[in-house]
């Protein structure tokens, strides 16, 4: 029915389940992958209970995010529970309004009607000042310990629908209390402008915190009587303006209402142009964007909306989305990230909204444009909760690293080049993302340009079955690539599309929770580039060597007739003088196949990155053992390419002139070259 956020990095997600409490889960789990936020997903088990219940509010307090305001239905009293619950002890202190039990009751029998949806807000302008609603807008400033009503009857207090709601089995338990205030909001731009609305469609607001109350519904221009005021938003811009969106699907209403006043509701607007009719139109929620001013989010009962222009034209924001109905809708305004509650299909997250807020008419005009990032968290791993590989439950976590936008008002001549340079103008990674005409997205994982490719041009040793591929080649197993993870600070973010340059700063910032210090980051970067570099060193090692294998490989096949015979010989001779270096860089029985590589040992290479991945694991600074387990590596590097050079320099050249010698055509090159 809502959602809420707090202001963790990364923040979570509150909000009630049909059926169960009300929840609380990470928006990003950092389970799973290098870096954090990888492949791990957002398990079950990272979601557990605030209390309150299926059908209220999850709140938490905007300064201490262990401090939860929660409320439901059930355990009696039905509507009303008013939880105010501590994140660390993980227990509530129940501080509703009227602790006397109303279940079984039809609405004209209680002296609060709180529908079990009761709205509960926090003031923007005090943190300890909460407002509940029954048919009165209720007021604690002392954690609940005490109530004051701050307001008469804002309903239509129609009493003949207030009895036993009928049918056979009577279900009076707050839900279809008619009479009822659903939504209350506070200015945020002033101080004691309160806006309620009711389900019996009546629209109040007062200026001087609920002493005077002023009904404006009579304002509102053709509105039909009982519908349901799902949301009020009061603008943070402008302490005049108020955004509502009315609901009369249960009246069987089904074209979408949205209004906006600027005068205090003394004149209104319907604000629903683009919003399509249909049996699921009717509106559930409206938002204003916290950056800016005009930029509107509806929910209707099958979609999501967007508007540039304060209402006056509603465009779809569907993308992936579920056709599903949109309850709630809520930015977190630190991440930038739209915020869904969806009934029937779960919270939705569209992450990173900073292109929607720049996207205007003279951006649309533009051929190119590149969007001002957000800054970007170098979030690492943690252990998530235990989970099972087929539960429907998980959730998504969001894309690892810094998202980039641009936009191509069309398919540009050539390819778009997109290049992270760091502080001092050096070009960390080059990316060569997407075409596509309209508003584009990529991400940068924050690592900088892996280490050169290796390709296998010869078989595994013992393993003649294994087939190379069409071009010859084939991945070289047990020699990855390694990247280095960027360090935090400030970087140049360089688009290029058909000659025209664009630039945007971005930053990149530490996780605050992993640990470590920037400075103890900053210790692993000369040793990370060091191993990368003997990485490097290995690679090229062994392309080199993979080459002329496969020359003297091909070239023995190629060989005619017994004359040449110790011409085959010498080769097959040179080519394990090759082997007996390789196999020291790599493991050359791998095949791929079962566990194989827990048979032997690993070549240099694996140690090398194996060793780089330990040392990049945390935001802790290397060890001394690193530090000497290295230099033994790097020792090893130098060894072998000594090695290979005495190969290159004396073995391969008398070959070659072996060769020359018995009038054998060609020479085998230690650059691939033919």
């Amino acid at each position: 029915y809502h959602v809420t956020m707090d202001n963790e990095i990364p923040y979570n997600v509150l909000g009630n389940k049909q059926d169960g409490p009300s929840y609380r889960g990470p928006s990003n789990s950092k389970a799973g992958g290098f870096g954090g936020g990888g492949g791990g997903g957002i398990a079950r088990g990272e979601w557990h209970s605030v209390q309150g219940g299926e059908s209220g509010w999850a709140t938490p307090d905007p300064v201490d995010s262990n401090l939860i305001w929660s409320t439901a239905s059930g355990s009696g009293s039905v509507g009303g529970i008013v939880i105010r619950f501590d994140e660390r002890a993980r227990t509530g202190h129940q501080v509703e309004v009227a602790p006397i039990g109303t279940g079984g009751h039809p609405a004209g029998e209680v002296r609060y009607r709180f529908i079990w949806d009761a709205p509960l807000h926090i003031s923007p302008h005090d943190r300890n000042k909460v407002y509940v609603g029954s048919q009165h807008v209720h007021q604690t400033t002392d954690g609940g310990r005490s109530w004051q009503v701050i307001s008469p009857d804002l309903t239509l207090n129609d009493r003949s629908r207030m009895g036993v709601s009928g049918g056979l089995t009577p279900d009076n338990i707050g839900v279809e209390y008619a009479g009822v205030i659903f939504s209350i909001a506070e200015s945020p731009a002033q101080a004691g402008i309160i806006w309620a609305g009711t389900n019996d469609g009546l629209v109040q607001v007062t200026t001087d915190g609920g002493r005077n109350w002023t009904n404006v519904t009579r304002n509102i221009p053709n509105l039909p009587p009982w519908g349901t005021i799902n949301t009020i938003e009061a603008s943070r811009y402008d302490a005049n303006t108020a955004y509502i969106a009315v609901d009369f699907h249960q009246v069987n209403g089904r074209d979408p209402h949205l209004y906006k006043t600027t005068d205090l509701g003394r004149t209104w607007r319907l604000i629903v142009n683009g919003i399509p009719r249909s049996p699921l139109s009717y509106t559930n929620a409206i938002a204003e964007d916290p950056v800016r001013r005009g930029l509107l989010y509806a929910g209707t009962e099958n979609a999501l909306y967007v508007s540039f222009n304060d209402g006056e034209l509603w465009q779809p924001l569907q993308n992936n989305l579920p056709h599903a109905p949109v309850y709630d809708i809520q930015v977190q305004e630190h991440f930038h990230d739209l915020v869904l509650a969806t009934y029937g299909r779960g919270f939705w997250i569209m992450d990173d909204i900073t292109p929607l807020r720049q996207l205007t008419p003279e951006v649309i005009a533009q051929n190119a444009y590149l969007f001002a990032p957000r800054a970007a968290y170098r979030f690492r791993s943690r252990e998530g909760a235990v989970g099972v590989a087929n539960d429907p439950t998980v959730g998504q976590n969001p894309p690892y690293g810094a998202s980039i936008h641009y936009w191509l008002k069309s398919a540009p001549r050539g390819p778009v080049t997109l290049e992270i340079q760091d502080g001092s103008g050096r070009t960390v990674r080059t990316l060569r993302p997407s075409g596509q005409p309209g508003i584009n997205r990529v991400y940068w994982d924050l690592q900088g340009e892996p280490t050169r490719q290796v390709r296998a041009r010869t078989k595994p040793l013992y393993a003649d079955w294994v087939q190379l591929g069409e071009d010859g080649t084939r991945p070289m197993l047990g020699m990855g690539t390694l990247s280095i993870l960027t360090p935090p600070g400030r970087y140049t973010v360089r688009l290029t599309v058909d000659g025209q340059t664009f630039t945007q700063p971005l930053e990149l910032r530490k996780d605050p929770n992993s640990g470590g210090t920037e400075q103890e980051i900053q210790q692993q970067i000369p040793l990370l580039t060091e191993i990368y570099n003997d990485v490097n060193g290995v690679a090229d090692m062994l392309n080199t060597i993979e080459v002329v294998r496969a020359q003297l490989q091909g070239l023995s096949r190629l060989l005619p007739g017994d004359g040449l015979a110790d011409v085959r010989t010498a080769a097959t001779e040179l080519e394990r003088k090759f082997i007996a270096v390789e196999e020291n860089l790599v493991q050359l029985k791998l095949t791929g196949g079962g566990q194989d590589g827990v048979r032997w040992p690993g070549g240099l290479g694996s140690k090398l990155t194996g060793l780089a991945g330990k040392i990049a694991n945390s935001d802790w600074g290397p060890t001394t053992q690193a530090g000497e387990a290295h230099q033994e590596l790097r020792q090893r590097v130098q060894t072998y390419r000594g090695q290979l050079d005495q190969l290159l320099q004396q073995d391969l050249p008398a070959f070659n002139r072996t060769l020359q010698q018995r009038n054998v055509q060609g020479i085998i090159v230690a650059d691939g070259a033919r």
